[in-house]
């Protein structure tokens, strides 16, 4: 009896061994510390024609490309453009004008659309960035073994996706943002300027004060 269950585990053995090496190789591999799990961005463009004379947007069109602008919530990290093919600079000047409502400047050039641009028409472009980390969470090799050191399947998942989900313009993870020269060094220091010219606390320089409407000090 002892001698046939020696033979059957001898038999049993080799045919494990590949099952476990397939099972280590399978999954999603990270041969380091850096992940293999790096956010992606993409972007959707939105296109809206408006009426546009030689004096710039058609009665009504400014108040409805607010509207389409307001239903888009566009904001901080969104690009807004103007294709126009009569290149009327009032027409750009309203475009111009709504943008600057939700905080946003107009771009230089606009990205190409698909359709055409009908006549006496002109196209406001709101490109939209969003980062992503595809393929997360990775549970694939978690719990299996691992014989190469790699480190878990999921692994970046957290860290890179919290930061798809924090940045406020993704296009900074393709290309960081530059100054475009508009940058004051008057404007920077303020704040450190008059912190440094403010009188100590004990006489009222600093301190924390109420004041109501009327301009009277409580």
């Amino acid at each position: 009896m002892v001698r046939n269950s020696i033979m059957l585990s001898r038999t049993i053995l080799p045919c494990l061994a590949p099952a476990l090496l397939l099972s280590a190789c399978g999954g999603t591999a990270n041969r380091g510390l850096e992940s293999v799990h790096q956010p992606v961005v993409s972007r959707a463009d939105y296109a809206f024609d408006v009426g546009a004379g030689p004096e710039g947007l058609a009665p009504g069109e400014a108040q409805r490309l607010g509207a389409w602008m307001g239903s888009l919530k566009v904001g901080y990290g969104d690009r807004i453009s103007v294709d126009d093919p009569a290149r009327d600079p009032a027409t750009r000047a309203d475009v111009a004008a709504a943008a600057a409502r939700f905080g946003l400047l107009i771009a230089d050039e606009a990205p190409v659309t698909a359709a055409p641009i009908a006549a006496g028409t002109a196209r406001v472009v709101v490109s939209r960035a969003r980062a992503s980390v595809p393929g997360c969470p990775d549970h694939s090799r978690m719990y299996q073994p691992d014989f190469e050191g790699h480190t878990g399947s999921n692994h970046g998942c957290a860290v890179n996706s919290n930061l798809a989900a924090m940045v406020a313009n993704p296009t900074d993870l393709v290309r960081g943002e530059t100054t475009r020269g508009l940058s004051d060094p008057a404007v920077a220091t303020k704040a450190i300027d008059r912190f440094r010219k403010a009188e100590p606390t004990g006489g009222g320089g600093t301190a924390v004060r109420s004041e109501s409407t009327g301009g009277q000090a409580k």
